[in-house]
């Protein structure tokens, strides 16, 4: 009961003359410490829940920007391959300008190039109008024409076909002659003029329009070599393609004058005694 009494009476004095102040004032600056470091856990956890959270915002946002670059990436290569499929679809056209013809752009299926046979798959076919025997070319010169056709694709045997004879003339002297495949992409050859013909490596060669398969004056290759053998009547001439044959796209079908599909039965796009009897 005295100690009740003597706390009360403590109370009433500290609170009237504040006589306590001092004591408090040292406890608090005694356990200020044990505060804080009763308190730098929680803290420690929310710095870290902080750092944490932005951490993750950062790795987010730079994942978000990565998918972004990414996709745009896409879109400006999508838009440099539609530029050059552009440039090349107009160089088509320019090309087949002064044919005078119908044209029909087909693009590339499938390509067959062993040494025995070149061939390509086009995705036009008979219901396009496309037929057996139609010329084929690109931006740069002759391709190759047509050897079989299906309802929605065709088949085409290149210039470079080693049975592919076609009609052709120098473009300097108007002299002819039939441009064979040798089952090389990148030559043809020239076998049946003599040895003191009129032409000469660098000369353009063009489709004679003998036979009435491909117009005339269309660009077919560039003479590159010319060799003469005294003990051979005929010299050995190779011709480069102007064609890109091992880089085809797309090509163009050109009518041809022989009328369409009924002219082109019973004639081989790919048959040499077609060519030879073109040559003089």
């Amino acid at each position: 009961m005295l100690l009740v009494l003597l706390s009360v009476a403590l109370m009433t004095a500290d609170h009237r003359a504040g006589l306590l102040e001092p004591v408090r004032a040292a406890l608090s600056t005694a356990v200020h410490p044990l505060r804080l470091a009763a308190s730098l856990p929680t803290e420690l956890v929310d710095s870290a829940d902080r750092q944490l959270a932005s951490r993750r915002e950062l790795v987010n946002e730079n994942r978000r920007l990565r998918d972004r670059q990414a996709i745009y990436e896409a879109r400006l290569q999508r838009l440099d391959a539609l530029e050059v499929e552009n440039i090349r679809l107009r160089t088509l056209l320019d090309s087949s300008y002064d044919l005078g013809r119908p044209v029909l752009i087909a693009d590339l299926v499938q390509v067959d190039l062993d040494p025995f046979s070149h061939l390509i798959q086009i995705d036009k076919g008979s219901q396009a109008g496309v037929h057996r025997g139609q010329p084929v070319i690109d931006g740069s010169g002759v391709v190759g024409q047509v050897d079989r056709v299906s309802p929605l694709t065709a088949t085409v045997r290149l210039i470079s076909d080693p049975s592919h004879g076609l009609p052709v003339q120098v473009n300097r002297t108007g002299l002819r002659s039939v441009a064979f495949g040798t089952g090389r992409i990148d030559a043809l050859t020239i076998a049946s003029l003599p040895n003191n013909a009129d032409i000469r490596p660098g000369d353009l060669l063009v489709t004679s329009g003998l036979g009435g398969r491909f117009p005339s004056g269309y660009p077919v290759g560039e003479v590159h070599s010319v060799v003469v053998d005294p003990g051979r009547p005929f010299s050995r001439i190779e011709v480069e393609p102007l064609g890109a044959l091992g880089r085809i796209q797309e090509v163009l079908l050109i009518e041809d004058s022989a009328g369409g599909p009924g002219a082109a039965e019973g004639e081989s796009a790919a048959s040499a005694d077609n060519a030879a009897e073109a040559t003089e």
